[in-house]
């Protein structure tokens, strides 16, 4: 009975040791901030970037402009997404959050993609936006929505997800994601584009299409 006890007491112990870290999109910060420095003079590394000395942190280092900007849509999916992330706000290091603002055209969208370190929550500013994720196997359920104006909406982390613009005019968004850097990886970019290519008749069978679309694809898609 109390190698039983004992044996459910580690499991516990366990459990409340890793639990946070798999819950976690990136480690809690064990400071007041972390102003991300791409030169390790004078610094100590922290999730990815050294840490800027604190006493030298200025209000801009937290600060970014802009958003407020529509972005062009001349592209092939007819929108633009604009990041705001550890990369051009150094503040953010360590804090787990970012945001971006997505402009769409008319018949804009931006296309089936995943964040591979962060959920994603979803306003939209203006316009009528188609929006869904796909679970994952083996069920692969779509869940989706149409949103307008106000409207928010989340795609869990991880998950294949999209927006699609199916309003008669310009619509604009913006999404916070649970990860100073969530990073993107946009299906048919990354299926089609990849560098180098990948077999064309493993993704023929994948996709259960003809060698020769594939290739096609592939030249469509190619870096």
């Amino acid at each position: 009975m109390a190698m039983k006890s004992l044996s459910f007491l580690a499991v516990l112990s366990l459990l409340a040791i890793t639990l946070p870290l798999s819950i976690a999109s990136d480690p809690s910060p064990l400071q007041d901030f972390c102003v991300g420095v791409n030169t390790p003079a004078d610094g100590v590394f922290v999730n990815g970037k050294f840490c800027k000395d604190p006493k030298l942190a200025t209000a801009d280092d937290f600060f970014f402009s802009g958003l407020h900007n529509a972005r062009p849509v001349n592209n092939a999916v007819r929108s633009n997404v604009t990041a705001v992330n550890v990369n051009n706000l150094p503040g953010l290091n360590t804090l787990g959050i970012s945001i971006v603002r997505i402009d769409y055209g008319v018949g804009g969208q931006n296309p089936p993609h995943t964040h591979p370190r962060a959920t994603e929550i979803l306003v939209v500013g203006e316009g009528t936006l188609l929006v869904g994720f796909v679970t994952s196997n083996p069920d692969n359920r779509l869940i989706s929505k149409t949103l307008n104006a106000g409207d928010v909406f989340v795609f869990p982390e991880g998950l294949i997800h999209f927006q699609a613009n199916i309003g008669h005019s310009p619509a604009v968004a913006f999404a916070a994601l649970s990860s100073q850097n969530p990073g993107v990886i946009t299906i048919a970019n990354t299926v089609f584009g990849s560098n180098l290519a990948i077999n064309p008749s493993i993704l023929a069978r994948a996709f259960q299409l003809d060698p020769r679309i594939v290739v096609d694809l592939q030249g469509k898609f190619k870096k």
